[in-house]
C-alpha cells in the first residue's frame, strides 16, 4: 500500500462555526513524506498537522503557534482520515474550518472532486502495541492492539431524544460514507445561547448542527441516523487520531470521551515508544484491506 495525496488542488466556502465568518478552503497535492500542512494565508503562517501544534481542546480541536491558530480542524481531518490522506497542503484565510453543514460528507465531496492519487513510496500507520488509557472519573478513552482499524464509542446524555447510545465501528472507506460521514455535530439551545453571549458559536444554526431544547430535536428534518448523536462522536475521535499524522491500527474505546480527553490520549500513547511502532504497510497486510475502494 502506497502514500496518497490529491490529484488535484479544489477549494470551497464555509462559515466558520464560532466566528460566524466566511471562510475560504483550498487543498493541495504534496509529495511523499511531506504530512499534513496547514496554511494561514491571511498570516502567511504554517502549521504542521502534530501532537505538539494542538493548543486548545476545550470547544474543538485547534492548532497553533505564536502567530496564529486553526480552529475546528477535526471534522475535516476525520475525513482525510477515512480516505488515508497522508499528505496534503490545508490553505485557509481565517482562524477556522468551516463547519459546511457539522459532518464530514461536504469534505469527503471535496477529496471525491479533487481525487486520490497514490507516490511511490510505502504507506507507514501507527500500529498499538500496548494498550493506553486516560480517565477523568468515569468517563475514559483508549488505544489497545488489533489487527483491524475499530471505534467503539458510548455516550450517556440525560435527554429523551439521546439517553445512552453505544456504535462499534470497523473502518473501510465505503462504511466510513455510509455509516459515520453524514452524522452531524450537536448542541443545546441554552448553551449555544451562552456561547454567543461570549461571542462564540456565532456562525451556529439548525443548517450546520443538530439542535435540541429540553426535550426533542430541533431540526425539521429530524435525524439522520436515529444515533446520529454517537456516530458524530466517532467522527470526532476519527479526526481526533489523525491529529498524530497516521492512519492506527488498533482499536479505539471511549464512554463520553472528548476532544480534550483524545488529545491527552495521544500525549500519552507517544509518551513512550514501546507502546507503538510505525509500520509500512504492504498490499498483501490486513490493514490494506481499509482502503481498497479508493479510486
Amino acid at each position: 500500500m502506497l502514500q496518497r495525496t490529491i490529484k488535484r488542488a479544489v477549494e470551497a466556502v464555509g462559515i466558520g462555526l464560532h466566528k460566524g465568518e466566511s471562510i475560504k478552503l483550498q487543498i493541495e497535492p504534496m509529495e511523499a513524506d511531506s504530512g499534513i500542512v496547514f496554511y494561514r494565508k491571511d498570516l502567511g503562517c504554517t502549521i504542521p498537522l502534530g501532537i505538539d501544534s494542538v493548543i486548545d481542546t476545550k470547544m474543538a480541536t485547534v492548532i497553533g503557534k505564536p502567530d496564529g491558530y486553526i480552529s475546528t480542524i477535526e471534522h475535516f481531518l476525520s475525513a482525510l482520515y477515512a480516505y488515508g490522506i497522508d499528505n496534503l497542503r490545508v490553505v485557509i484565510d481565517g482562524n477556522e474550518m468551516p463547519v459546511m453543514d457539522g459532518s464530514a460528507i461536504s469534505f469527503c465531496m471535496l477529496l471525491d472532486e479533487a481525487g486520490i492519487k497514490e507516490l511511490d513510496t510505502p504507506k507507514r500507520v501507527l500500529r498499538v502495541l500496548k494498550s493506553v488509557e486516560v480517565r477523568d472519573g468515569d468517563k475514559f478513552v483508549r488505544l489497545s492492539p488489533s489487527d483491524k482499524p475499530k471505534f467503539d464509542f458510548t455516550i450517556e446524555f440525560e435527554h429523551p431524544a439521546i439517553g445512552r447510545q453505544y456504535y462499534e465501528y470497523i473502518h473501510t472507506l465505503k462504511s466510513y460514507k455510509k455509516e459515520i460521514a453524514r452524522a452531524r455535530t450537536f448542541g443545546f439551545a441554552r448553551d449555544i445561547q451562552y456561547l454567543q453571549s461570549i461571542n462564540l458559536a456565532l456562525g451556529a444554526s439548525l443548517e450546520n448542527a443538530i439542535g435540541l431544547d429540553e426535550h426533542r430535536v430541533l431540526n425539521r428534518e429530524g435525524l439522520r441516523f436515529k444515533d446520529e448523536f454517537v456516530r458524530h462522536k466517532i467522527l470526532d475521535a476519527m479526526g481526533d487520531m489523525m491529529v498524530t499524522g497516521y492512519n492506527i491500527l488498533g482499536a479505539y474505546s471511549s464512554f463520553a470521551g472528548s476532544h480534550a480527553l483524545n488529545h491527552e490520549l495521544t500525549k500519552a500513547l507517544f509518551a513512550s515508544s514501546s507502546n507503538y511502532e510505525i509500520v509500512s504497510i504492504a498490499k498483501s497486510e490486513n490493514y490494506a484491506y481499509a482502503y481498497n475502494q479508493v479510486k
